[in-house]
């Protein structure tokens, strides 16, 4: 299933073939489901498992065609969101960094969240990008094993960790601000749920600034994979439905090239995950610029 957030309204889609322009049709939940769930993706998500054993019952036949551009961050405003550092070994070498023994924990505001084609201001000269494969949670997580860990996913989706590298510097090693500035976590373009992957631990994952690649990998090169990082996460705190987990980036990020390059108004910033889908992102100047 590929779940979406349309002008505001979850929405289930599908693409490709299965659509009927051959591009992406959607058909709205809270029409399709008689008001049995609401408008909101963060209720659905917190409905989880009553919902998606709705959902797959669900005849599409009468999805219409959507807008891309209209659709926003497929989980809406979480609660918490969790971002973690130094995360595939490849990323690590490059900017020379010992391989942590746990997981490099920090947040994201859940303001700074995006659309998948959403315009991004940057007004700060250090902004780098950090595609990242998201991780949604689906039912509570207190205190779950690895093996329990994929039971408690609703699903992925395809993530931006843009981060101010100054800002993320200047309080020692508490990098939130500096991942928090207003969109820099564009999320998207839909939430899909892990019976869709032949392998939902290896996937490709790629970044692309004005038709360059600069990312190229797998997420079989994380360091602690997506069952380790909930089975760490839920020993210290209850994952809620509806929280978000940015698994951490490849190699290939500004900061670590010679020389340095950074996110510029005027690029456009490509973010893709196998599976999953691409974001779009045009970045722009900010006001008084």
């Amino acid at each position: 299933m590929k779940l979406a957030n349309l002008d505001g309204r979850a929405t289930i889609v599908v693409t490709g073939a299965g659509a009927s322009d051959g591009g992406m049709a959607g058909l709205d939940v809270a029409s399709a489901s008689g008001g049995r769930f609401g408008p909101d993706p963060q209720a659905v998500l917190q409905d989880w498992q009553a919902f998606s054993a709705w959902a797959e019952d669900l005849d599409l036949m009468n999805a219409e065609p959507i807008a891309q551009a209209s659709l926003g961050n497929p989980v809406g405003t979480p609660r918490q969101v969790f971002a973690i550092g130094l995360n595939y070994k490849a990323h690590a070498a490059e900017t020379g960094s010992t391989l942590p023994a746990t997981p490099a924990t920090f947040t994201k505001y859940p303001s700074s969240l995006a659309g998948p084609f959403d315009e991004i201001v940057i007004d700060v000269e250090t902004a780098d990008w950090e595609v990242e494969l998201v991780v949604v949670i689906g039912t509570q997580a207190d205190h779950v094993s690895e093996a329990e860990a994929w039971d408690h996913i609703a699903g992925f989706t395809v993530g931006q960790d843009i981060s101010d590298r100054v800002l993320q510097r200047s309080g020692g090693a508490q990098f939130s601000l500096g991942k928090s500035r207003r969109g820099y976590g564009p999320m998207g373009p839909v939430l899909v749920t892990l019976d869709e992957f032949e392998d939902p631990a290896d996937l490709s994952i790629s970044c692309v600034l004005d038709a360059e690649t600069v990312q190229d990998s797998r997420t079989n090169d994380l360091v602690f994979d997506i069952p380790n990082l909930l089975a760490h996460l839920s020993s210290v705190l209850t994952l809620q439905p509806g929280d978000v987990i940015f698994t951490g980036t490849p190699s290939g990020v500004g900061v670590a090239r010679d020389p340095r390059r950074f996110l510029k108004p005027g690029q456009v910033l490509e973010s893709t995950i196998e599976g999953i889908g691409t974001m779009r992102n045009v970045l722009i100047a900010g006001p008084g610029s």
